[in-house]
């Protein structure tokens, strides 16, 4: 779990086991968080589906560029109002279709939205339109930074991590790493320091449930 949460890599996460007396490889380590990392990601992730009703509210849609073995293809990434990040999906283009495929999958698990920013990419609206949804398109030159924003703890792991070498491994990654990042995600600027140390002590025992489960 600290591997998958904190911009730590495989041996960085060795290191930390050694000073606390477990000896380990950092293959091992590997092979735990390959082992158990998507498990607790999807239960973490059915919870949260369950009381995010608001997220059909408003979505926030971009795509980010990732190189795997020197080629460059393409995450989409889908956020809800509040900075919860709802889908993440791999490409190697960046057209209607990829775009259709993505908002599919998104749609499939959680609704439709009310309104959908995006940036001016025509993907976008070529495929909102081919689900009767392209009313609801918004675009703006600021209009989506909550988007933006929210790559930045993805970037930092993927710098610890020297980049992905799988299309099959960056999707899982992504995924596992976008819930685990939305289960602390507790918006610390906007909440006074005692909500905000009452809400991390909530997400901790939820996560320790979830790991003795």
């Amino acid at each position: 779990m600290r591997y998958i949460r904190f911009p730590l890599s495989l041996r960085n996460v060795e290191d930390l086991l050694h000073e606390r007396g477990v000896d380990v490889r950092h293959e091992t380590v590997r092979f735990w968080w390959h082992r158990f990392g998507p498990m607790f990601a999807s239960e973490i992730r059915k919870r949260r589906i369950e009381g995010m009703k608001s997220s059909r509210w408003r979505w926030h849609l971009d795509e980010i560029f990732v190189k795997i073995n020197g080629e460059t293809h393409y995450l989409w990434w889908a956020v809800d109002h509040e900075g919860e990040v709802l889908e993440s999906f791999v490409t190697k283009t960046r057209d209607k279709k990829s775009a259709l495929k993505f908002l599919r999958k998104a749609m499939r698990k959680h609704g439709q939205p009310e309104a959908i920013v995006t940036d001016r990419l025509r993907s976008y609206g070529a495929a909102l339109r081919e689900i009767d949804v392209g009313a609801r398109q918004e675009t703006g030159r600021w209009a989506n930074n909550r988007a933006e924003n929210s790559h930045l703890p993805f970037r930092r792991r993927e710098r610890a991590m020297l980049r992905f070498r799988r299309m099959r491994s960056l999707q899982k990654f992504a995924a596992v790493h976008a819930s685990v990042s939305n289960h602390f995600n507790q918006e610390r600027s906007l909440s006074r320091r005692l909500l905000f140390k009452a809400s991390r002590a909530a997400a901790l025992a939820e996560r320790r449930g979830l790991l003795a489960a």
